[in-house]
């Protein structure tokens, strides 16, 4: 059947095209589709999942005259998998991405691994509608599951868990609703429910990383419910904690102050986030590792406003805030949310002690981000120097087309 059809009034190489870049389209193309798009000149560009109803019009799958057929989602899923096995991350964690949406080709799709869970994020109405496909072919390219958790014993098939920002929904009108977990079996899709029924499936798993245990909630947490971007950081961060004083700010579920504390050895360990459900899973994260962590729960702002009053000083600051700007309206209120946090986080380092910042608002580029930072430090007097830049693992490719794809960054910084 002939695939409806776009034609451009200009062509980019980034995967996104804007509703704005469209001179025209086929009155049978449907949100959702496959389309073939052509050039102003009417030569084929490629083909791209269609939404009109969305400011990214088209996500381009593939460019001239290679097809988006079935060969494509296998060819694409199966070099996904072969990344992540050559980076034997398996050797380090049970918990990765598997799918990095444009930076393994597959533009508004994310997919992670959770011990013999899998979880799909999507961005795209298009990609939804392709959820079956996707699932079905990701859980044959990895194989049976298998979790670090239960060596030696690999479960027989794929648990899968689809899910999708509101916003995301809004913006390209499509529904997924509550989280629901379905099992790969056998080539099919089946609906799994947890012991009371739950259509979520009881959609909670211990995962590994480095030797520390991490509840993962992948129905109600954030994102995903874990993030695994960070993975490489926290490791790298727990060798800087020997009998060190840490404060983790934004904790989320206490991840970086659990490796500071296990892994590096910390003297004293304090974790601050606003989420009572989030620190709820802190708290079992702690007892899953018999560590002793402070949790706090409190506003960053104002929790460090009270450190700062009462002279309260750590050798580690972890600063690891959630994403703050979502669009470039934003964008500007997002840089002064991240030159005040830097600004009072600054304040409470020992000297000589060391800052680690991050943000993972993709719209806000490193120099930036780096300009924000040197600013907060001149109100807060204290001198910085900057040790080093880093971003998620390499299970977080990044196409040059599409630089963004790169959100991460961390920045390691020396207050003196």
């Amino acid at each position: 059947m002939q695939r409806p059809w776009v034609l451009l009034r200009s062509v980019t190489r980034h995967p996104f095209i804007f509703k704005r870049m469209i001179r025209s389209a086929d009155e049978g193309a449907r949100p959702g589709d496959v389309v073939h798009v052509y050039d102003k000149s009417g030569l084929l560009f490629g083909q791209a999942l269609y939404n009109p109803r969305s400011q990214i019009a088209l996500r381009m799958l593939t460019y001239g005259e290679a097809r988006a057929d079935e060969a494509f989602w296998r060819s694409a899923i199966a070099r996904a998998v072969e990344l992540r096995r050559r980076l034997n991350l398996d050797a380090v964690t049970d918990a990765y991405r598997v799918i990095h949406a444009e930076g393994d080709g597959l533009s508004g799709l994310i997919a992670e691994r959770y011990a013999d869970w899998l979880v799909f994020e999507f961005f795209s109405r298009g990609m939804y509608e392709q959820r079956e496909r996707l699932a079905r072919e990701l859980a044959a390219a990895l194989g049976a599951p298998a979790s670090l958790d239960r060596p030696g014993r690999a479960g027989s098939s794929w648990r899968v868990v689809f899910r999708a920002d509101s916003g995301v929904e809004m913006a390209e009108d499509f529904r997924v609703g509550e989280p629901r977990a379905v099992e790969v079996a056998g080539g099919e899709l089946k609906p799994l429910t947890g012991g009371d029924g739950d259509p979520r499936g009881g959609s909670s798993v211990i995962i590994r990383e480095h030797g520390v245990r991490y509840r993962v909630d992948m129905a109600g947490g954030h994102k995903t419910g874990f993030f695994c971007d960070q993975r490489d950081n926290r490791l790298k961060l727990s060798r800087l904690c020997r009998d060190a004083s840490v404060l983790d700010l934004c904790c989320y579920t206490a991840a970086f102050g659990l490796c500071a504390k296990v892994l590096g050895g910390a003297r004293e360990v304090t974790s601050v986030d606003l989420d009572e459900a989030a620190l709820a899973v802190a708290k079992e994260n702690v007892n899953l590792n018999s560590a002793r962590v402070n949790l706090v729960h409190s506003d960053a702002f104002i929790y460090l406003r009270q450190l700062i009053a009462n002279g309260k000083k750590f050798d580690v600051v972890v600063c690891d805030p959630p994403k703050l700007a979502r669009s470039r309206e934003e964008l500007d209120d997002a840089l002064r949310k991240y030159y005040d946090l830097n600004g009072l986080s600054m304040q409470v380092v020992a000297p000589g002690g060391i800052l680690l910042t991050c943000s993972c608002s993709g719209l806000v580029d490193r120099p930036t981000f780096r300009e924000t930072v040197e600013r907060a430090a001149r109100p807060a007097k204290r001198s910085i120097q900057w040790l080093d830049w880093s971003g998620p693992g390499a299970d977080h490719p990044v196409m040059p087309n599409c630089p963004e794809s790169a959100y991460l960054k961390a920045a390691w910084v020396r207050v003196l």
